[in-house]
């Protein structure tokens, strides 16, 4: 897709000549962190630096392991006008109080430099090296918006409206149809009218993002994070009916299109301009086990707001002379998070069900250069495995504390009592989990502290377990350490 003029073209080539030039005396990598509400972004980028700045065990991280990473340290991100990434809080909440540390609300930046020993023996007589590896943080929701370029007003609300009228949706979007049923878009535009439609189509987008229906497909994205932007008339607009040009200037519909292109112009492309654009390498985080859980619609929808999100990158390769120019997304990872609520025979389960959702879209990037893979990881493991007997039978079981106030098995659980439980297996026909009808054996999913640090024998506190972070930084900055 194509989101940007040639002006704006144009600025994205002279910010990245300007960053290509500091590279020549010290290398970066702007790698995006992104997935949707609740996916784990937060504790991805906090677990990833706690455990090189900290020493974590890392064995597929090659340059880690083999002992060629001799420093890595936070310092001053580049930009200062983006919110720093507030990795000390949220270590703090992991290790300290062992609670999830608060959601992405907003973009935020941290930067990551590394000293490492090249493996190429021609390198090393140069001396050690360095990679500053500029963390990127921004909601999932926010690629949503991105497809939004490239639609008027009528074709999104004709889109919305269909989507809202979904069987899926209809309890959802109920309150916000039936107040738009008796709206005149021909009627003299109403700021107080404007601004009732947009609360109840914002908490239609709420509900449908709620756990029990757990749907993606949610753009505008800032109506649910809006920030400073909120009860702006950028942000005050939703779906009509009908085609604007065909009624009155001064019209509702007229209002509500300026806005949707306001939103446009104020929100979508400045992000897409100063940190989409700006992008080397890129992880996408997807809970799918909460899909997985509310059922087929909640799968589709998932693989739809994906593929969406997946056909925003710009993937692929380019020449020396063009890469001066442009960036383009050479390497695309997709994290199943929460892999640690699964016994590990699941894990290539999971991964299979990603590729088959995503399937088109992995196979659209590859065509361009861009290298995909997926991964079921857990940036923090929650839990242990082991064996539970039930009815005579021994089952392989999760092992965990849950969160405080966490309902399973009709019991309320108080955060400090651990349990073990079997949470069942995932199809092994990955195609199965869209079919609605088809039996399946049920899941069941429950949510767990954090764990509390294990200590050496010299007392030494280590860094937070994960399942497959070694792997991910592995795909992601591994070629760029060689």
């Amino acid at each position: 897709m194509n989101f940007s003029s040639l002006t704006d073209e144009a600025r994205i080539a002279l910010s990245t000549l300007g960053e290509r030039a500091g590279d020549i005396l010290s290398p970066t990598v702007r790698l995006g962190v992104t997935g949707l509400a609740r996916a784990g972004k937060t504790v991805f980028i906090t677990a990833l630096v706690h455990n090189l700045v900290h020493g974590g065990r890392l064995p597929l991280f090659r340059a880690y392991s083999t002992g060629r990473i001799s420093d890595a340290r936070l310092e001053p991100q580049p930009d200062d006008d983006v919110p720093r990434f507030d990795y000390e809080d949220h270590v703090r909440a992991l290790v300290e109080e062992r609670i999830w540390p608060d959601s992405t609300r907003r973009i935020s930046e941290l930067r990551l430099t590394i000293a490492y020993d090249s493996a190429s023996f021609l390198r090393q007589r140069f001396g050690s090296g360095t990679l500053n590896l500029d963390i990127v943080d921004y909601p999932g929701e926010w690629l949503l918006d991105l497809p939004l370029l490239g639609k008027d007003f009528e074709s999104w609300s004709r889109e919305a409206l269909a989507l809202a009228h979904d069987p899926s949706r209809a309890s959802a979007a109920e309150r916000w149809l039936a107040r738009l049923a008796t709206i005149d878009p021909a009627a003299p535009e109403d700021d107080v009218v404007a601004k009732e439609l947009a609360a109840l189509f914002t908490d239609y987008l709420r509900a449908c993002r709620a756990d029990e229906n757990a749907l993606s497909t949610l753009p505008p994205g800032r109506f649910l994070m809006p920030g400073d932007l909120d009860g702006s008339p950028a942000l005050t607009f939703c779906p009509l009916p009908g085609a604007p040009d065909a009624t009155p200037a001064g019209s509702l519909a007229r209002m509500m299109g300026r806005r949707f292109e306001a939103y446009k112009n104020v929100v979508v492309k400045p992000f897409f301009r100063d940190h989409f654009a700006r992008l080397d390498r890129q992880i996408v985080l997807v809970d799918a086990l909460q899909a997985l859980n509310a059922g087929p619609a909640a799968v589709a929808d998932l693989g739809a707001a994906l593929t969406e999100i997946l056909s925003c990158y710009r993937p692929g390769t380019t020449s020396w002379l063009g890469s001066l120019l442009t960036r383009r997304i050479d390497r695309i990872l997709i994290g199943a998070t929460k892999a640690d609520h699964l016994h590990h025979a699941d894990h290539d389960r999971l991964e299979r069900i990603l590729a088959s959702l995503l399937a088109p879209a992995i196979d659209r990037a590859a065509s361009a250069g861009a290298r995909v893979e997926i991964a079921a990881l857990a940036s923090v493991r929650a839990t242990k495995e082991g064996i539970v007997s039930h009815g005579g039978e021994k089952l392989p079981s999760i092992i965990g504390t849950p969160l405080p106030g966490e309902r399973f098995a009709g019991e309320t659980y108080d955060g400090r009592t651990e349990i073990a439980f079997f949470p069942g297996d995932l199809p092994r026909d990955p195609e199965s989990v869209r079919e609605v009808g088809r039996a399946a054996a049920p899941l069941r999913f429950v949510r767990f502290r954090p764990p509390a640090l294990e200590r050496t024998a010299e007392g030494v506190t280590l860094s937070l377990p994960h399942i497959r972070l070694d792997r991910a930084l592995e795909f992601l900055i591994g070629d760029r350490l060689a």
